[in-house]
């Protein structure tokens, strides 16, 4: 994959899961990667040990997303991480879990999913732009939830649609300065965190089932897709929705 050395990045919510695999992936490449976390401060740094070790380097920078001052709060540490140099790639990950069908979520629950998938990201992108350079990255995490009718996550799958429609758009906005943005779509995923929940009899096999490629997602899988959006190779790609499924649900298999 293309060689990110001498460029710096800032990836939200990478103390665990596609987020760590993302930080470590892109830190491989050559990076300084900015660990954003939440609350996981164990999380972030066994991150940032992990970038270290493989002689990388990174910093873990802590802002709890989807509260006020969120954003000045992350770039406060940003900006002290940079140090003066411009920032290259910016991976909006972070991204709170589904809080249930229609009927369910409570409107306390949807105003926090909305506050931390759709408002934190379109702001930390906006506050972003007067630090990232001509010719970087803006990479924002979706999901497959768009595309599909699951009802268990009509809420969740809003959000990720709103931060697809406003990739597109931002697109066209910063290209100008040929600043490309994309947004990557993982499907079912196993991390360290979710991974009880595939252990469900017969869950994993299901899933499998209906994947093209006929297994689960591991967060390596979205990682490396997200580092090639990062890389030069991606140049010409923006405006984008980079489905990182295996291809899940494309259809029966007979």
């Amino acid at each position: 994959m293309g060689d990110l050395t001498g460029t710096t990045a800032l990836v939200t919510g990478a103390s665990r899961g596609i987020g760590q695999a993302i930080a470590v992936r892109l830190a491989a490449s050559g990076a300084m990667v900015l660990v954003h976390f939440g609350t996981d401060e164990d999380g972030a740094t066994a991150t940032v040990g992990e970038i270290e070790r493989a002689g990388g380097t990174a910093l873990a920078v802590r802002a709890e997303l989807g509260v006020d001052d969120d954003v000045e709060t992350l770039f406060a540490g940003v900006e002290t991480g940079l140090a003066g140099r411009p920032l290259d790639i910016l991976v909006n990950n972070a991204a709170t879990a589904p809080a249930g069908p229609l009927g369910v979520t409570t409107r306390a629950q949807f105003d926090h999913l909305f506050a931390v998938n759709v408002r934190a990201p379109y702001f930390i992108a906006q506050r972003a732009l007067p630090l990232l350079r001509d010719g970087g990255r803006i990479i924002t995490i979706s999901s497959v939830a768009t595309r599909m009718a699951n009802t268990t996550q009509t809420s969740f799958a809003m959000t990720k649609g709103a931060v697809e429609t406003m990739s597109m758009t931002l697109a066209n906005q910063v290209g100008v300065r040929g600043i490309t943005v994309n947004a990557v779509a993982p499907g079912a995923t196993r991390t360290a965190t979710n991974g009880p929940a595939f252990e469900a009899p017969g869950l994993a096999d299901l899933i499998a089932a209906t994947t093209a490629l006929n297994r689960l997602g591991e967060p390596d899988d979205v990682a490396e897709v997200v580092a090639f959006l990062a890389s030069d190779a991606a140049r010409w790609i923006t405006g984008q929705v980079i489905d990182a499924s295996g291809g899940l649900f494309l259809g029966p298999r007979f």
